[in-house]
């Protein structure tokens, strides 16, 4: 199957660099809007938004072959190597990898790395589904881990407007989560959060389940989160390795995800 806009069936094999900066008012601003205590550290969710100018770079490149406005967030992975202290310089990359077939389209992973001096500091794995095209082949299945018993720890508002406000921290500025007019030209009846505001503010939440480095956190997106509305964050005990969801009324599942050390 074709779908309009597609300009090939393989991926680029060649990435993007480039040295990055935090500025520290920007840090801040992100802080705020996603919830996080300043400890000091980059928050886990911080280097996307380093690398985000570099990830359009290559996702609306020529040698890409997906149409940007057809692409969907699946799951993000991300891997904090070592304690994400100071404010650079950094070297950030990202790619593009493991092309494979899915029951609704294809899906890939979006690499983003983040080094310093010592090496590699930070690692984002972003699967991604395209419906446009089919591969033959069967999807690799999903391993599931036995769930483990939750608790409800927090309970926030997704304002109206939290789309906005973090489009502007984040510079992803994609019409599903900017306004309801924009939204409802793609199939929605209100804006929806980022899948990745939602991450960031549950890793906030989370706080001290999550150790300063040397861990591992991912996540599967789920139904949208309308906006606004109201969503609760449930988690496993304080572990070296655990589980949190996010829920939305009437339990309706947002987000699953997990965490464990490196080394697991």
């Amino acid at each position: 199957a074709v779908h309009r806009g597609l300009r090939g069936r393989s991926l680029p094999t060649r990435g993007v660099r480039a040295p990055v900066m935090v500025d520290a008012r920007h840090l801040e601003r992100y802080r705020q809007v996603c919830g996080f205590r300043n400890d000091h550290l980059l928050p886990p969710t911080y280097p996307h938004i380093l690398a985000f100018g570099l990830q359009m770079g290559l996702l609306t490149d020529a040698r890409f072959p997906f149409p940007l406005l057809g692409l969907v967030h699946l799951e993000n992975r991300i891997s904090v190597l070592r304690p994400l202290g100071g404010l650079g310089p950094f070297q950030a990359s990202v790619r593009v990898a493991d092309l494979q077939p899915h029951d609704k389209g294809v899906t890939f992973s979006l690499i983003t790395q983040l080094h310093d001096q010592l090496g590699l500091l930070w690692e984002g794995d972003s699967r991604i589904l395209f419906r446009g095209m089919r591969l033959e082949g069967t999807p690799p299945e999903r391993q599931e881990p036995p769930e483990l018993p939750l608790e409800q720890i927090d309970h926030w508002l997704c304002p109206a407007d939290i789309g906005r406000r973090y489009a502007r921290v984040a510079g992803d500025y994609n019409p599903i989560h900017l306004s309801a007019a924009s939204a409802r030209l793609f199939g929605f009846p209100r804006a929806i959060a980022h899948g990745l505001w939602n991450k960031a503010r549950s890793l906030a939440a989370l706080g001290e389940r999550l150790p300063a480095a040397g861990y591992q956190v991912e996540v599967r997106f789920q139904k949208p989160v309308l906006l606004p509305s109201s969503v609760t964050l449930l988690a496993s005990e304080v572990a070296p390795a655990g589980q949190f969801a996010l829920r939305g009324e009437d339990g309706l599942p947002h987000m699953a995800g997990a965490w464990k050390p490196l080394d697991a």
